[in-house]
């Protein structure tokens, strides 16, 4: 017994000892990359959602609400790669709502962002159509891939939906 604790103690010394002589041969000889600190990818862009094209219409107008109101649409808008807020971006906004068919130019609108990249914008309430209650987003415009989103809400009775976009520069 007390030779497997000493060929223990010894085998975990021999791994320290040639560990550190490993570890210090590394540093000497200047081992790419071990000196460096981690860095972060960076922030992906968001990609272009399956059907968040669906019934879009160009050039719909900036505007402080869609029809009566009563639901909200929220979210933000950053640059990828370092995350920075964009403001002064155009973000078309549409659905199917208790006022309209998603296809119907009065179900559509666009918002600003703000300072800090967010955006909102009020609308009738969404509704299901063809499947779960869902909204859609579109940014289109200069200096950025386009792309266009489709959230669906978890539940049809909810007052808000917020999507976020990540933007690639072109």
């Amino acid at each position: 017994m007390e030779t497997a604790l000493t060929d223990d103690r010894s085998t975990r010394r021999a791994f320290l000892a040639h560990g550190s002589v490993l570890a210090g041969a590394a540093l000497l000889t200047g081992t790419p990359g071990l000196l460096r600190p981690a860095q972060a990818q960076g922030l992906a862009p968001t990609p272009t959602m399956p059907g968040g094209a669906n019934n879009y219409i160009p050039g719909a107008p900036v505007v402080s609400r869609i029809g009566g109101g009563g639901f909200w649409m929220t979210g933000t808008v950053r640059r990828a790669g370092d995350g920075a807020p964009l403001p002064g971006v155009r973000i078309q906004i549409w659905a199917h709502t208790t006022e309209g068919r998603e296809n119907d130019a009065h179900s559509h609108g666009a918002t600003l962002t703000g300072a800090d990249g967010t955006f909102r914008l009020e609308m009738p309430q969404i509704i299901p159509a063809f499947g779960q209650a869902h909204g859609h987003l579109a940014y289109e415009g200069n200096g950025f891939k386009t792309v266009f989103l489709r959230p669906v809400m978890a539940r049809s009775r909810d007052t808000s939906l917020s999507a976020h976009f990540v933007l690639q520069p072109v």
